[in-house]
């Protein structure tokens, strides 16, 4: 029998997909901006089981963007908070957190388990490239989220292959790394915007950054707008690839 709270995605994608969804196990990977949305999507979908990895906890400065951000719940583990609000929208939904800080050394422990499907919000360079390259080796379907800071046109986002991607400082960078790893870029999947920005002075601030890799980083200006549809078209990718809604490309 249908279940309420998702008569309106069975309605529309079938009982057999609605089954898919519920069968399926997806990782999330970065519970930020994008992330957050993704997550509040795939939670909202029914899927069966969410696999939820960041090392961080939330701070002031992530409020005007992070789904996930309250005054509620500043200083506390985004894993945490994730997990409690996955169950607020579905109780049968089973949830595994991972605090880790993905790299080239820890990657590998997030695969104990191996997920349907993928979500990479990861917005480190070195971690995003890490995790592209193992999920690329484990031929697990995924989608990748590039730079959405700066974007300010929503009718400039795209989703389709890393090949495909221009006007983004970020994907660029994935790119010229992937290539040199030997990785066909026709075959990863990618939420990007081909909004071509300029930078201005405010919209970039440095400071240090103790919990990642690099000393130092660039803080970007960036819209909830724009993130947060980013997260959405990423969850959209892996609704319709795991409902069969849509092959594998």
């Amino acid at each position: 029998m249908m279940q309420n709270r998702f008569m309106r995605t069975e309605t529309l994608l079938g009982a057999e997909a609605m089954k898919k969804l519920q069968n399926s196990v997806v990782m999330i990977v970065g519970l930020g901006a994008v992330g957050g949305y993704a997550l509040e999507a795939m939670a909202r979908s029914g899927v069966g089981k969410l696999v939820l990895v960041d090392f961080d906890v939330f701070d002031e400065t992530n409020i005007n963007r992070q789904i996930l951000a309250l005054s509620s719940t500043v200083g506390l583990k985004k894993t945490e908070v994730a997990k409690k609000r996955v169950f607020d929208i579905n109780p049968s939904c089973k949830v595994e957190i991972k605090d880790i800080f993905v790299n080239e050394e820890t990657v590998d422990t997030l695969f104990e388990e191996q997920p349907d499907f993928v979500i990479d919000a990861i917005d480190s360079l070195n971690s995003k490239c890490a995790l592209i390259q193992k999920l690329c080796e484990k031929n697990i379907p995924f989608v990748s989220s590039m730079g959405a800071a700066l974007k300010t046109d929503v009718s400039k986002i795209r989703t389709g292959t890393l090949e495909d991607t221009k006007n983004c400082t970020l994907a660029k960078f994935v790119r010229r790394r992937l290539r040199k790893r030997g990785l066909n870029l026709k075959k990863i999947r990618c939420v990007f915007s081909e909004e071509n920005t300029q930078l201005c002075k405010t919209a970039m601030i440095r400071t240090d950054c103790e919990k990642s890799e690099e000393r130092t980083r660039n803080i970007l200006g960036s819209l909830p707008t724009i993130t947060a549809i980013f997260g959405l078209c990423a969850a959209n990718e892996a609704i319709m690839f795991l409902s069969g809604n849509r092959g594998e490309k």
